[in-house]
């Protein structure tokens, strides 16, 4: 017979013992993989300076941004080659301290930013990590919190419009609804090319502007490509400028192989959506916004006059 020692068993190692250690590390590991990572960005210095004030938090008031913003751009890709799917967040130390005041959390635990960092994921500004360099993600993520607040802001507009008081509708569904059918007739009478569209609506807080960017092939059976979000911030946006009745101005750019630029423009007055001429269009491009000097027409591009967008008839 085989004595103890010859099996393992004598020291505690028995082989089959190794193989459900190694398997249970094996299973472990490869469900990580599939939890996925929110990893909170801090977007300045300010920001980072003001995290340093914790004790708990991995830096202190001596360290350097960029050093910060380095470190974080290493575990993204750490995560990465780990196939970790990772979102970025950006966390704001204002509404930090004010979420630890809200719950009664201690702020200086390193438990409690995590907790909030992985609400933010469902709830605040976040991007998906692709591989992007750090110095490119940053200025993403704030473009993406200034997208987030715009639409936010637009919304509580619309939902804060009321009904007419002549008919009973609801004012900010029938704008939302305009906007919709407008964005429909501004790509198809854009014809074919690349469309780059801007409306920009002022408001007592703030100035509201969406972009979007639609390509069309000019096949009336082939729908224009246009990326989903940028469509629904758009038609929120200038439902928005719609339902308020006040100023406004929207414009596109279409770009089409062998042809020049051409440039459309439309103003906003009193909830309509007006054409218009192509000398005002000229002017508007060609007139500083910050000083109102006037300055040099762009080589290659055309000013045009806008074309009808908004359905005639009675509107709220």
């Amino acid at each position: 017979m085989p004595r103890k020692n010859d099996t393992g068993a004598g020291t505690g190692s028995h082989p089959n013992h190794s193989t459900d250690r190694n398997r249970g590390t094996h299973r472990r590991r490869a469900l990580r993989r599939e939890v996925p990572s929110t990893v909170g960005l801090l977007a300045d210095a300010g920001d980072f300076a003001a995290m340093c004030g914790y004790r708990s938090f991995g830096f202190d008031r001596r360290a350097d941004y960029t050093d910060y913003l380095h470190h974080v751009d290493g575990l993204l890709r750490s995560l990465a080659a780990r196939g970790i799917h990772t979102t970025v967040a950006l966390f704001d130390p204002d509404e930090y301290a004010e979420y630890c005041g809200e719950n009664g959390l201690d702020p200086d635990t390193s438990e409690t930013r995590t907790r909030f960092t992985a609400e933010l994921a469902g709830s605040g500004t976040v991007l998906p990590y692709t591989g992007q360099p750090i110095d490119e993600l940053v200025p993403l993520l704030l473009d993406e919190a200034v997208r987030h607040a715009t639409w936010e802001y637009a919304t509580a507009v619309l939902a804060g419009v009321g009904r007419c008081a002549d008919c009973g509708e609801d004012i900010g569904h029938s704008s939302f609804d305009r906007a919709a059918d407008a964005l429909e007739r501004l790509v198809a009478g854009a014809g074919p090319g690349h469309h780059h569209f801007v409306c920009s609506i002022p408001t007592e807080d703030e100035q509201l502007v969406a972009v979007l960017h639609a390509d069309s092939s000019g096949d009336p059976d082939t729908p224009p490509r246009i990326e989903g979000r940028e469509s629904l911030d758009f038609v929120t946006v200038l439902a928005a400028g719609l339902a308020l009745g006040g100023p406004g101005g929207l414009v596109v750019r279409s770009t089409t192989e062998g042809q020049r630029d051409r440039v459309h423009g439309w103003r906003l007055d009193r909830g309509r959506l007006t054409a218009l001429s192509a000398a005002a269009v000229f002017n508007a491009y060609c007139t500083d916004a910050d000083t109102g000097d006037l300055v040099s027409p762009e080589p290659g591009v055309e000013y045009c006059p806008g074309y009808e967008v908004d359905a005639p008839g009675p509107h709220h």
